[in-house]
């Protein structure tokens, strides 16, 4: 059976699958620009994707300095469009309590009612997280004052191949309970490249006992190498048969456009025949391969923005 007989909803149980799906939800993450032409992108890549009707956009967040205020700067950008519900991302790394909190009530002083609050890593790879002295000691931690400190709604991470600084992968999902029990609504995953690895970790969370959803964080690759990069600093195992999947593909970027998008819409496909109906994709502001991933889910651009572009 062809790929396009797959999509076509040939395959039984799966008929739904690119067709038009309603109940397919789709979440967007997007980064900082740290330029204005990166400014300019990032508008342009939210004005696509916004008309696909996201439950939510996120925006990354960069803790002290220049990279704060340029967090702050691009969440107050994306709200002010009135289009899509926006969520900052907040950490607790190198800040007290006091310092967290005063940037919490600024995204709420801007309309930001969602936070994905996480704990935040080290500067420096492989270095062990280390609290502020008054600070947060964890995203449990920080999820509970944001309850006590204003009425959000709050996701938080998972780590379907358990975080690197987990002692074991019980104590991950432990940890991920707390999280959730301190009043997070949801949880949104570390990216993954086997559809198992999901699966697998949804069923054990399950069994734990943890009811709150959780969506699965999808990363169209769109540089090989830098994604190696972001999966061994993040705990994801990179499969070893992508390798020359993308070998020979760094100057031919079209091509490796369109080997992305399929094995990201396989990868979804997976998920979805797995009873999968949220979605959250890392972006890396940009938007066509995640439109085109969206297409085949069932988030279908309304015709008269397929027109206008």
């Amino acid at each position: 059976m062809s790929q396009i007989d797959n999509f076509a909803g040939e395959k039984e149980g799966s008929a739904s699958f690119g067709g038009l799906n309603e109940e397919i939800r789709v979440s967007f993450e997007f980064f900082p620009p740290a330029s204005d032409t990166a400014s300019e992108k990032l508008a342009k890549t939210f004005q696509r994707l916004a008309p696909l009707t996201p439950s939510f956009v996120s925006m990354t967040y960069g803790a002290g300095g220049s990279t704060q205020q340029r967090s702050l700067a691009a969440v107050k950008q994306l709200s002010e469009e009135g289009i899509v519900p926006v969520a900052a991302h907040l950490t607790c790394v190198d800040a007290s309590r006091d310092d967290v909190d005063a940037v919490a009530m600024q995204f709420w002083d801007a309309g930001i009612r969602h936070i994905v609050a996480l704990r935040g890593d080290a500067g420096e790879p492989g270095q062990p997280f280390v609290p502020h002295a008054n600070g947060y000691r964890s995203a449990a931690e920080l999820v509970a004052g944001l309850r006590r400190l204003a009425d959000f709604e709050i996701s938080v991470g998972a780590y379907p191949e358990v975080h690197p600084d987990a002692q074991s992968a019980q104590a991950d999902l432990d940890n991920l309970k707390r999280k959730l029990d301190a009043g997070a609504s949801r949880a949104l995953t570390q990216f993954f490249f086997s559809p198992d690895t999901f699966l697998r970790f949804r069923d054990r969370a399950a069994a734990a006992g943890i009811e709150a959803p959780i969506a699965p964080g999808i990363l169209p690759i769109t540089n090989f190498a830098q994604t190696c990069k972001f999966a061994a600093a993040c705990g994801a195992q990179v499969p070893d048969w992508l390798r020359p999947v993308f070998e020979g593909l760094d100057d031919r970027p079209d091509t490796r456009k369109f080997v992305s998008t399929t094995l990201t819409a396989d990868l979804c496909r997976a998920l979805y025949e797995g009873g999968v109906r949220d979605f959250h994709f890392y972006t890396l502001n940009r938007a066509e391969q995640v439109e085109a991933v969206c297409h085949l889910l069932g988030r279908r651009l309304p015709a008269a923005v397929r027109k206008a572009a």
